[in-house]
């Protein structure tokens, strides 16, 4: 992965916990302004492609649950097998990145999904 690719990744993941940490503090301003950030970031990966779809994925394994969801709901379409694996395994839990987690599988089946158009 080019390091210009990662520096993506890193911010779309930052802003992903910031916004999750922001949601917990009340602080809906700052949640919003880190969910545009992270939507700009993966927007630039899209940019490259699937090269950038498939740094995001490197996602999955992230250590935070909103981070591996948030990726995970967005390329449900690209790696779909992984990522409704991500998103089946937090919807087991309870709380906010589950409830999200059980939203995105559920317009999948639905065929409503449009995160990653074709």
């Amino acid at each position: 992965m080019t390091a210009d690719l990662q520096k993506l990744v890193e911010e779309f993941a930052q802003n992903v916990a910031a916004q999750t940490d922001a949601i917990w503090r009340g602080d809906a301003k700052t949640g919003n302004k880190h969910a545009k950030e992270s939507i700009a970031a993966f927007k630039r990966l899209r940019t490259h492609g699937d090269v950038g779809r498939d740094a995001l994925a490197t996602l999955f394994i992230h250590p935070r649950m909103d981070v591996r969801t948030a990726a995970a709901a967005l390329l449900l379409r690209y790696r779909t097998d992984e990522a409704k694996a991500v998103l089946e395994e937090a919807a087991k839990g309870k709380g906010l990145i589950p409830f999200e987690a059980r939203e995105a599988l559920k317009r999948w089946e639905e065929g409503t999904w449009s995160l990653d158009p074709a």
